[in-house]
């Protein structure tokens, strides 16, 4: 069950693969550690399986690290007849974790882009989200990782990502300021060069937090 994985390469990972992954028992032990720096005693019955909690949640909510987006997106559909024009998937819920405090920041992706060849099943848009917003990050970061993925794996004519999300380092510390979100976009192709498209995208989520 400790046989070490090896993180998948990609762009803004920030530990070097050839490092190894530490075992399950070397990470039960810094949450030990951690639990009697907060000053809590890692004996005491309450917080005795804590370690083995945190690793095995870790395990689920830092997963996109041994993941590569690029499996979910090999495979295209073609028929589509004839439609070449705008795909957007939105209000995709994601929930990450800030890298400056281990902090988790939740909300919504919305991702659109215009076909070249064919179009790519609506449920890969989602988990390519899920794959990048379970590592540590910035959401500045996750937007252009979204981004990248899609057009080196797709080749659209466009891609339009916005993502909105709450701060829980805002929230819960610092200037503890509660219902602030955090708007991030970035735009290729056609969405970059006109103006237009980039309105008509936004338009097109405003509709449907209306309804």
């Amino acid at each position: 069950m400790d046989a070490i994985l090896k993180p998948v390469a990609q762009r803004g990972d920030a530990a070097d693969a050839s490092l190894g992954r530490p075992t399950r028992e070397q990470a039960e032990a810094a949450v030990r550690i951690l639990l009697a720096w907060a000053g809590d005693n890692p004996e005491r019955e309450g917080v005795l399986d804590t370690p083995k909690r945190v690793a095995k949640a870790y395990e689920e909510i830092f997963s996109g690290y041994f993941q590569d987006p690029a499996e979910h997106l090999q495979r295209t559909f073609e028929d589509v007849g004839g439609y070449d024009d705008i795909v957007l998937v939105r209000g995709i819920p994601f929930f990450s974790h800030c890298e400056h405090h281990m902090l988790p920041f939740i909300g919504e992706a919305h991702v659109a882009y215009y076909p070249t060849d064919g179009v790519v099943g609506l449920s890969k848009i989602a988990r390519v989200v899920d794959i990048f917003a379970k590592r540590l990050q910035t959401q500045e970061n996750l937007t252009a990782q979204i981004v990248d993925a899609l057009d080196t794996n797709l080749a659209p004519r466009g891609i339009a990502v916005m993502l909105e999300a709450e701060h829980q380092c805002m929230t819960m510390r610092g200037v503890q300021k509660r219902g602030v979100s955090t708007i991030t976009t970035q735009f290729t192709g056609v969405f970059r060069d006109d103006p237009n498209e980039q309105v008509r995208f936004m338009s097109l989520i405003r509709d449907t937090r209306r309804g």
